[in-house]
């Protein structure tokens, strides 16, 4: 942490988390609670939110990996910082005129949703970086530590903005999140140098027929956006196929996006299930969000200490069965939950003071501390078993495979609120996907042991010194 090789990178990425989730959790909670009044189309506005915010990790994670790959990671950084600060003024305009109740439903909400979009762009983008750069800053014995701590110090900022989200005003939030802005593109731009690997040149094999009409690239792109966008389609098909030449690293893959499913879906759940089935104020719908990442953060920083620096699956079978447990004992919970008899949405000082709220807080950290030990040995996989020159594709990858997961759980989710399927019925959805999440976790495990007898072949080289 005291490296400037670390550091600046590490308080980057804990800002970026921390806007990312400042302005969506302010949205949805503001939406949920001062809008819309009906648990339907509570839940639906909060999938919805979950669907854009998904989509460009889809669109974009190709040429997101592609640019890291071919460009100096530290260079894209700062130009993606740049970029948050015009999606946060936009967000602010957009908090301005649903505070002030002005076009709400015709231009504030969908501006709002857009800007949703421009935040998940951005995210695309720096997704890819975050660990990539790691193998490229740090030796080779740090890279476990030193994804651990990303993962924590996004699950600590992913906290501090959701706190901040549920307590204070939305006036409040349209000011800081422009602030913050700010602060993240000065910190950025002290990340170190971190210059290609390789000689990969970018390709857009559908735009190349149009190279003579417009022989500037990013021209190109401008000019002819839905062969580009057509053009990333097969990119990321491509992108995705060549991982599955790896199978600790496609498993992996695999696995982490089974996790990331069943967290789109608590997530979704959240706000509508604390308002209609616990009688709760946007507080407790904060409280909720705020368990949920502690316990990822001491998840994250727990494994390492369990596996003392190696990376290996073999604690993520268990971890997500115990996962399972935990969302079945939520759902248990949550289904004996008396509400309160006044029908008023309970404060937080209230609410802590019911008599399951201390076990349902518990079992919500218990799913969030065993899915940090699940899934961050298995981000490790991903920059440690691949080609160095590889490691930014091979996350952008693992965001095409996770994203298009949470899409189809977020989906399922809106498909099954729109049958009329009770918020809290849903959370048995979440605890079956883990059964899938635990089986994959242990092929992982089982393809791991498989590749220690081979003889060692085309593991990357050692990281440089200090």
């Amino acid at each position: 942490m005291r490296r400037k090789r670390f550091l600046p990178l590490m308080v980057t990425q804990f800002f970026n988390a921390f806007n990312d989730n400042l302005y969506k959790t302010a949205l949805v909670l503001f939406v949920v609670y001062s809008i819309y009044n009906d648990e339907k189309q509570e839940a639906l506005f909060s999938g919805l939110a979950s669907v854009i915010f998904i989509v460009p990790f889809v669109l974009l994670s190709a040429l997101a990996g592609q640019l890291a790959d071919t460009r100096d990671k530290a260079m894209i950084i700062r130009t993606v910082k740049i970029c948050e600060i015009g999606w946060t003024t936009l967000g602010a305009i957009g908090l301005f005129m649903a505070w002030q109740g002005i076009m709400v439903h015709t231009v504030a909400i969908p501006l709002l949703l857009f800007v949703v979009f421009l935040a998940a762009a951005q995210s695309t983008f720096l997704g890819p970086i975050k660990y990539a750069i790691l193998p490229q800053h740090l030796r080779k014995d740090e890279v476990l530590p030193g994804t651990g701590l990303i993962e924590a110090g996004t699950y600590i900022a992913i906290l501090t903005g959701t706190i901040l989200a549920g307590f204070i005003a939305v006036e409040i939030a349209m000011v800081l999140i422009v602030l913050t802005a700010f602060v993240g593109y000065f910190v950025s731009r002290y990340v170190p140098d971190a210059p290609p690997q390789s000689d990969y040149e970018m390709h857009f094999p559908l735009l190349e027929p149009y190279a003579d009409k417009t022989p500037n690239p990013v021209l190109r792109w401008l000019g002819y956006p839905l062969v580009a966008v057509a053009d990333q389609v097969v990119m990321s098909w491509k992108l995705v196929r060549d991982t599955m030449h790896n199978r600790e690293i496609w498993l992996a893959i695999v696995a982490i996006s089974f996790f990331w499913t069943i967290g789109a879906v608590l997530f979704i759940q959240f706000p509508p299930l604390a308002k209609n089935q616990l009688l709760a104020s946007k507080e407790v719908a904060s409280l909720f969000l705020v368990i949920f990442s502690i316990g990822i953060a001491i998840g994250s920083v727990g494994i390492n200490a369990l596996l003392k620096g190696e990376v290996s699956a073999r604690f993520s079978p268990a971890s997500v069965v115990v996962m399972g447990l935990f969302v079945l004992g939520f759902y248990l919970v949550s289904k004996a939950w008396i509400p309160n008899p006044s029908g008023e949405l309970l404060p937080i000082q209230s609410w802590i003071l019911e008599p399951l709220a201390i076990p349902l807080s518990l079992m919500l950290l218990g799913i969030s501390t065993a899915g940090g030990f699940f899934v961050v040995p298995l981000y490790a996989f991903l920059t440690t078993r691949c080609a160095h020159d590889a490691a930014s594709r091979t996350i952008a990858a693992n965001n095409i495979v996770n994203s298009l997961a949470m899409v189809i759980g977020s989906a399922f989710a809106i498909a099954l609120t729109t049958i009329g399927i009770p918020v809290v019925d849903q959370l048995l959805f979440a605890a079956a996907m883990t059964i899938v999440s635990a089986w994959l976790g242990w092929l992982l495990f089982k393809a791991e042991k498989q590749a220690m007898l081979k003889p060692a072949a085309g593991k990357i080289a050692d990281q440089p010194a200090e």
